[in-house]
């Protein structure tokens, strides 16, 4: 698996996630849920606990890297992201795909799981935190493709996405259940290496600003 690791940016630090993120996770969802419709976000103490030792599990099988979103300007815990369908290429077209190591970086991922506290939203905090994700994919890491998905009726975060400066793809129809216990269509979106650079420097302008 790969070895959690810490990254830090203009507005945010993403901190490997632990148990000690737990009472902060838990404060920053009760700020105010009324933006949690369509993102399953943990409530209460217990539900953040489940949802570090859920995290922690995908991460111990190779299938995830999540981090606590820490906000410099005050250093509160405002939310949680993470790297997730983390793959590595096989050589040929029949060798099956990998999990990576720290000596095998992946070549595809999706960066997911994001949510939150309200008073982080529509600040620079969700700019800084993808810029840092997408840099260390690209710029550290040899990745070719990174996804993002979300439940097709969210327009906010379609939006999000997409001032990101992400591709749309299109819609997987009746993909995962939904929080609300629908099916959910899902929207893909992606970026690949060769759009990286175009991409980098909107958000690093964005994050300046």
């Amino acid at each position: 698996m790969l070895t959690p690791f810490v990254l830090e940016g203009r507005h945010a630090r993403l901190e490997p996630l632990s148990e000690s993120h737990v009472p902060g996770l838990a404060e920053a969802a009760a700020e105010d849920r009324s933006s949690y419709a369509y993102t399953w976000v943990p409530e209460g103490t217990a539900q953040a606990e489940e949802y570090v030792r859920s995290a922690l599990a995908d991460h111990a099988r190779g299938r995830s890297l999540p981090w606590a979103v820490r906000r410099l300007a005050d250093g509160r815990i405002v939310g949680s992201t993470r790297y997730l369908d983390l793959e590595v290429f096989g050589a040929t077209p029949t060798e099956p795909a990998q999990p990576p190591t720290d000596g095998r970086p992946p070549s595809v991922l999706e960066i997911g799981h994001t949510w939150y506290a309200a008073s982080a939203q529509r600040t620079g905090v969700n700019t800084d935190v993808k810029l840092q994700l997408l840099g260390q994919a690209f710029d550290v890491w040899p990745v070719l493709r990174v996804t993002l998905k979300t439940d097709a009726r969210n327009r906010v975060s379609r939006t999000a996405i997409e001032r990101l400066g992400a591709r749309f793809e299109g819609v997987r129809r009746v993909h995962v259940p939904a929080t609300d216990g629908s099916l959910r269509d899902t929207a893909y979106f992606s970026i690949l290496r060769e759009e990286w650079p175009e991409v980098r420097a909107a958000l690093r302008r964005r994050s300046s600003g």
